[in-house]
């Protein structure tokens, strides 16, 4: 077996940072290093660097079951590590023991959505290196990458200040109970991950029942079919941060309301046809028994943090 031949096999990455992140332009350099239990006749090996999305998901019971799926290529970009020698049948022999072959290539640039694993898809890159034998099926090995692509929290549209305000009336059997009405601001509108996001907000009371404040950070991956034809949306609720109670009659004041948003979670993905990943933070003031008064702001994770000016 092709299996049994290799007695180990791996694709060492030199360090490009402590997270091996790449992005576009970056260059991805290491070595491919296998032993080999026996000789083995090879006619080229090489190594690609792909990127690629992929998306499925079923709808309906087993009896009427449909199945959706779309596919999105990046790039696949190929080089060779080891040719073929023309003479003696264009194989070159591998003799048993360690091997070690060095590659450098590097990511294209351009407008490639970030790693991501979802519900229903995903967004992948890796290193595919290909040992090709004589009258065999190519040998793979690979190895993922995680790639990230530069969203900058200093643009001038994510750094604008966010509020959003909403108001109802109450009602208690058939009598009115009085207005609730509530004031959100943010500072902006980009974060980073592990970042803390400050909530401003005023809360009126003029009802009869105790109101909580609540914000809730929201997840939503939305899959699609090719041309967007059929779509399937995914919402999560990440974390959330409640406040003292408004009670009847009173007013309650967010003045430095802090929401941490978790480390590791996903960037924001639009720039992919078939998969996308959003985020919204949802300040609510939450009724008992009732529909919850709600204001939504839309965020947007990225990869490079606020400069701030030193102290």
């Amino acid at each position: 077996m092709f299996g049994d031949t290799f007695k180990s096999f791996a694709i060492n990455l030199d360090g490009l940072n402590g997270r091996n992140v790449f992005t576009c332009g970056d260059f991805i350099s290491g070595r491919i290093v296998f032993d080999l239990s026996k000789e083995m006749r090879v006619n080229s090996i090489n190594v690609s660097l792909k990127g690629k999305a992929k998306v499925a998901w079923s709808t309906g019971s087993s009896k009427n079951r449909r199945h959706y799926s779309a596919r999105e290529d990046y790039f696949n970009i190929k080089c060779d590590i080891l040719q073929h020698n023309a003479i003696g049948g264009g194989e070159t022999v591998l003799r048993s023991g360690a091997h070690e072959y060095p590659f450098r290539t590097r990511f294209p640039e351009g407008n490639f959505p970030s790693s991501f694993q979802g519900v229903h898809g995903r967004v992948f890159y890796a290193l595919v290196v290909q040992i090709h034998r004589p009258w065999h099926l190519a040998k793979e090995f690979r190895s993922e990458l995680n790639f990230v692509s530069h969203i900058d929290a200093n643009h001038p549209q994510l750094l604008a200040p966010l509020s959003a305000s909403n108001d109802k009336e109450l009602c208690c059997l058939c009598c009115t109970s009085g207005p609730i009405s509530m004031n959100c601001r943010l500072d902006r509108k980009g974060y980073v991950q592990g970042e803390m996001i400050q909530i401003i907000a005023e809360f009126e009371n003029a009802s009869s029942r105790t109101l909580v404040p609540r914000a809730t950070l929201v997840q939503t991956q939305t899959f699609y079919t090719y041309s967007r034809l059929s779509k399937r949306c995914v919402p999560k609720n990440l974390v959330k941060v409640e406040g003292t109670p408004v009670m009847p009659h009173r007013s309650g004041v967010w003045g430095n309301q802090m929401l941490q948003i978790p480390a590791n979670i996903p960037l924001t993905i639009s720039n992919c046809q078939i998969l996308e990943v959003d985020y919204f933070l949802m300040v609510s003031l939450c009724i008992p028994n009732g529909t919850n008064l709600s204001v939504i702001f839309p965020l947007i994770m990225c990869s490079i943090p606020v400069c701030r000016p030193p102290a």
